[in-house]
């Protein structure tokens, strides 16, 4: 399994590429970004789509190599961001303008990778693996996400219940206000509810918004221990870049795909159909499978190597890997130029009695 773990692990580029960066300033800052946007979509141009996958009954002790990789993020995105915090606190080699660019930089790799290995192990049932995905996000000042994406976006994904899918028509600069600010509703009535019924008070030790809050405060004061109110600066502009491509990815794994509502007033149940996929091989290595999402919402336990791909006929496809999606997102009239023709197409072979 060792081998086939591998691929997976070119994310970890991200670690030396932004290291040169921020020793190197000028030119070499752009490496890392250049390796996501550029790069990565070039490969996913020359290679085939891949539908390989193990089985989905192998064994955890299997995928233990798969399962490191996670693992192994958390310290590097630690090193990562506070490592810049300490670069900048201690040497007098970076503009102010190149701090600022290279928070940037880590953003990106907390956010295109960082998150998207915590939407990994917030899935696991063990602590250990829903710890480390709190500790994840919570450096990217977004804790409450471990509660509301497995409480409220699993529940009511392709509905307009769920902050997350983004509706027909709407640009991601409308959704994106509204998404960050109702997530974070979403998952403190979850909490609330989940209390409630346990007989608790919200300021109860078991409301998991303490430790958010823990974690997040710890981030904080060890960034301003390092480097005062820069490093503090550093840390916030990492996380508001994190959390952008977070929710950018948001608006596109389901954007304008609703599911049908029944006459019990109740929705029918999530299907592969209600999720945006890509095959593309070489972003779906970088971001560990992300992109068969549809077997991902239709099967939420599964590891990541055993997610499958779904052909059109069953699941919509994306024209290009994540990478350029979320790129083509930012350009609203080139998104829809692209997006509602696939819309239609999908309408009139999922519900087709409701094609106007």
């Amino acid at each position: 399994m060792f081998m086939n773990a591998m691929p997976f692990a070119i994310s970890f580029l991200f670690l030396p590429l932004a290291a040169l960066g921020a020793i190197c300033g000028g030119g070499w800052m752009l490496l890392a970004p250049a390796y996501a946007f550029v790069a990565i979509p070039a490969l996913d141009s020359v290679m085939t789509l891949n539908e390989a996958r193990l089985d989905s009954d192998t064994e955890e002790g299997a995928l233990f190599w798969h399962r490191l990789l996670t693992w192994l993020w958390v310290p590097i995105q630690l090193a990562m961001i506070f490592g810049l915090v300490w670069i900048v606190a201690r040497y007098d080699a970076l503009a102010w303008w190149e701090v600022a660019v290279m928070a940037v930089v880590v953003g990106i790799a907390t956010g295109g990778i960082g998150i998207t290995y915590a939407h990994e192990l917030m899935h696991q049932q063990n602590r250990f693996e829903r710890t480390l995905a709190e500790i994840l996000m919570c450096s990217t000042l977004y804790g409450h996400f471990c509660t509301e994406h497995i409480y409220g976006h699993h529940l009511h994904v392709a509905t307009p219940d769920d902050p997350a899918t983004a509706r027909r028509g709407e640009t991601i600069y409308r959704f994106l206000p509204r998404v960050v600010v109702d997530s974070f509703r979403s998952a403190w009535r979850i909490q609330s509810e989940q209390l409630s019924k346990r007989g608790l008070p919200l300021w109860s030790a078991r409301n998991v918004f303490w430790r958010y809050a823990g974690w997040t405060g710890g981030f904080v004061a060890l960034a301003a221990l390092i480097g005062g109110w820069q490093g503090v600066g550093i840390l916030v502009l990492q996380a508001v870049v994190a959390i952008l491509l977070l929710e950018l990815v948001d608006y596109i794994e389901h954007y304008g795909l609703l599911r049908r509502k029944k006459a019990n007033g109740r929705y029918e149940q999530t299907q592969p159909h209600h999720s945006w996929n890509s095959g593309h091989q070489a972003s779906n290595w970088l971001l560990i499978n992300l992109q068969r999402h549809s077997d991902h919402h239709y099967k939420p336990r599964k590891r990541f190597p055993t997610l499958q791909s779904y052909p059109e006929s069953e699941a919509p496809q994306l024209p290009h890997g994540y990478p350029w999606m979320v790129v083509l997102a930012l350009l609203p009239p080139l998104y829809f130029r692209v997006m509602e023709p696939k819309l239609e197409a999908w309408q009139a072979r999922f519900y087709p009695d409701e094609v106007a």
